[in-house]
């Protein structure tokens, strides 16, 4: 054969080589569905996507639950600037809180949401209000007079998944305020402000307007259930306060957000303010009746619960020195649910905890107890909080937050060494991939047919390349 037919020959047995892998490669990318590759459901005490890969929420909190009832910061930077710090830090998770008066007040509105202006105006006054909203349209200039309340939440959401972070809805309150006292009439079902009725109907609304959102992919029941204080003559409510209640409404609630929108997971909180789950991971009695917790009793939807929790030593005094002290009260108080002897397994998001950034953070011991802590268990967490102000808060208009990872201006990170020492590493070491054999109790085998399905796709893919590689070198010794 002549020079030009051997020549002719090589080139196109590595064409056809080629193109073969990259027939496989775009098979193996085409059984890689797009971001979030959701629904997410669980799986023992893992959160898992549609391939089974399992997910770790890791992020942060962005306040949107108090008086104007809009996402913090606005006025300072735009929506894509707040979430692309998040993103930097390499989290994939927002917590965005929002209050039951919101859809109230779209209800009592005739079903139509207050616009951002009014909203603005109404909590802080004629001047100050459209101050704040001509600085919260100039950062973000595709909102107008006419954007409404649930248009901004649209927004931030659509960045999130322009960014790919899920966001995670949480009902924080009832009454639009700061959260959370004994006293502030939102405690516990049946309190001042915190209508049952209204409640399951605010949750509905917001599963159903977030059916749009690519990024949502879980919504919370309710923020830290505490006693209600209130009006403390009303002993019928005290005498409510307890685990037998608490699982009737969950699964009023729970119901009323898988029947807006089968989609999403599904967040339970526990009892003193979100600090205490052990009725439900026990499987002891809720008292005072003697029912247990049942996946059985969410029907259809029991693959979909999330249990989370509220790790908070350090806000009245200063905690324990000793990090074993402080990590078994929170494996009884909930972690003990990822344990694979666990009575009730569930994933485990902290979905609050924080510390005040200030310049002792970088040597504080119960900081570093902790985030080691969630790394080492592979639960979720999102710290409190991501902004450094308030539209409002207490009545103070620009209320500095000291807790804030971010500076007043929400430009720059309030304390760099906090980052850098402890939040960036303990962000890296949650987000990093788990092994399938990370302590899964699952025996449906999901995840291991998923996994060798996406393997078998690689491996025939470097199968062909490989025989490509040897074809040609056999060719071109017998040819030449």
């Amino acid at each position: 054969m002549s020079e030009a037919g051997r020549t002719g020959w090589l080139a196109s047995w590595l064409v056809a080589v080629s193109l073969l892998f990259s027939l496989s490669l775009s098979t193996e990318i085409e059984a890689r569905a797009s971001w979030p590759n959701g629904p997410l459901v669980t799986s023992g005490r893992w959160i898992t996507d549609a391939d089974g890969t399992k997910i770790t929420y890791v992020g942060a909190n962005w306040p949107a639950s108090l008086e104007t009832m809009i996402p913090e910061g606005l006025q300072y930077q735009s929506i894509e600037a707040i979430v692309s710090k998040v993103k930097d830090l390499g989290m994939n998770a927002i917590r965005l809180t929002y209050a039951i008066e919101m859809i109230d007040q779209y209800y009592e509105n005739g079903e139509q949401d207050i616009t951002m202006q009014t909203a603005f105006i109404n909590a802080l006054g004629q001047d100050d209000g459209t101050a704040i909203y001509n600085k919260v349209v100039a950062n973000n200039p595709s909102f107008g007079a006419e954007t409404t309340r649930l248009q901004v939440y649209d927004a931030i959401a659509a960045e999130c998944a322009k960014q790919e972070i899920y966001v995670h809805l949480d009902n924080h309150i009832s009454k639009a305020g700061w959260c959370c006292s004994p006293l502030d009439g939102n405690s516990w079902w049946g309190d001042e402000y915190f209508s049952i009725s209204n409640w399951t109907r605010g949750l509905s609304f917001m599963a159903e307007h977030g059916k749009t959102w690519e990024s949502l992919t879980s919504m919370a029941l309710r923020n830290e259930l505490r006693v209600p204080l209130n009006d403390t003559s009303d002993t019928q409510l005290l005498n409510s306060y307890n685990w037998e209640n608490w699982y009737k409404y969950v699964q009023q609630g729970a119901d009323a957000i898988h029947s807006a929108n089968s989609d999403v997971l599904i967040f339970l909180s526990g009892l003193d303010s979100d600090a205490n789950l052990t009725s439900v991971v026990q499987g002891t009695a809720l008292a005072p009746g003697t029912g247990t917790f049942n996946r059985d009793d969410f029907q259809g939807y029991g693959d979909k619960l999330v249990l989370e929790l509220h790790v908070y030593d350090n806000i009245y005094s200063p905690p324990t020195s000793s990090c074993s002290t402080i990590t078994q009260k929170w494996f009884n108080a909930g972690f003990q649910t990822l344990a694979d002897n666990a009575t009730n397994q569930f994933p485990l998001v902290v979905t609050e905890f924080g510390f005040p950034q200030n310049t002792s953070i970088n040597e504080d011991a119960y900081a570093s107890c902790i985030l080691d802590y969630f790394s080492s268990q592979n639960a979720g967490w999102t710290i409190w909080s991501l902004g450094g102000s308030y539209y409002i808060r207490e009545g103070t208009q620009d209320y500095d937050e000291e807790w804030g990872l971010l500076s007043h201006d929400w430009s720059s990170w309030r304390s760099s060494d906090f980052i850098t020492n402890f939040l960036s590493p303990a962000v890296k070491a949650s987000t990093a991939p788990i092994s399938d054999d990370s302590g899964d109790s699952s025996s449906d085998g999901s995840s291991d047919n998923s996994s060798s399905a996406s393997a078998l796709v690689r491996e025939q893919g470097g199968i062909i390349l490989t025989l490509g590689v040897i074809g040609a070198i056999f060719l071109k010794s017998y040819f030449w």
